[in-house]
């Protein structure tokens, strides 16, 4: 369905990607997984023709996405980490007002609204004002808007950041329910997070794919000996950051961005020890 092949990308002399490779298949849910800054948003846009590479190339269905943009654009389903909505909209006025910036004719769009709805889980919210649903509808609302024009590959930018547990379990079902006849990547820097919805993980650090392959694969090569953690604790980011960094067997520790407030999140490194990890 979609081939990259060599991606990189330049911002001035920052290399934010670099040499960047994989295939995502029809029906496939792809996770791609790092930390903030990793790269995700920067391939995501690159797969949805917003951005072009500085190197390599990404085919989708044969067709080149930076030499045809607009022909690969319209096959394709993107949802931004924070999706512009139109707050003082209803849902079905939004979403029909989307479908008509995106070229459907009126009837196409009410003939998509129903399917778009149920696959989106907002039966019921179709005549409420957006401004007045939870974070978790809004994120659906916005799933919706990618899918209306029944895209061939969808991509979702961070689409559980900032959910409650509730929320993130229907969020998880309403992805599942995108890949019947479609390619769907979504990117996220929590492994939990992605690991219980999709078919194959894309490990991503410091702009380059250090790991790819299902998680039990990802757990196998690791050999036991994984050597990465993710803690989550309540209180203070800053002194838990530095508390973690100055323990003994620690070898580094970065924050990430915490789902729930009063909570911190760190990403840490342990020291190998006697020789092994």
């Amino acid at each position: 369905m979609i081939e990259v092949r060599h991606l990189t990308r330049y911002y001035g002399s920052f290399a934010a990607l670099e040499d960047v490779s994989f295939e995502i298949r029809e029906g496939e849910i792809i996770g791609l997984l790092g930390l903030n800054g990793a790269g995700k948003s920067t391939t995501l846009k690159i797969l949805a023709g917003l951005i072009t590479p500085s190197e390599g190339e990404v085919k989708f269905e044969g067709h080149d996405v930076t030499e045809n943009p607009e022909a690969v654009r319209s096959r394709i389903g993107y949802l931004p980490e924070s999706p512009p909505l139109y707050k003082d909209m209803t849902v079905s006025a939004f979403l029909t007002h989307i479908g008509r910036l995106k070229g459907m004719s009126a009837a196409d769009v009410q003939r998509r609204l129903p399917s778009v709805i149920e696959l989106a889980q907002l039966q019921g919210r179709e005549d409420q004002i957006i401004d007045t649903l939870s974070h978790g509808y809004r994120k659906r609302v916005g799933i919706a808007q990618a899918v209306l024009h029944d895209p061939r590959l969808v991509i979702l930018d961070e689409p559980i950041s900032g959910l409650d547990p509730r929320q993130i379990v229907g969020m998880r079902e309403v992805i599942r329910g995108l890949a019947d006849k479609r390619g769907v990547i979504v990117s996220s820097h929590i492994l939990s997070e992605i690991s219980q919805t999709c078919d194959r993980i894309l490990v991503i650090d410091g702009g380059r794919l250090v790991a790819q392959g299902t998680e039990a694969e990802l757990a196998e090569r690791a050999g036991g000996g994984e050597r990465r953690i993710q803690i989550t604790v309540k209180g203070d980011e800053a002194r838990f950051v530095e508390w973690l960094a100055a323990h003994p067997a620690v070898e580094a520790a970065k924050p990430l961005l915490a789902t729930h407030p009063g909570t911190a999140v760190a990403h840490v490194e342990l020291k190998e020890r006697d020789g092994r990890a």
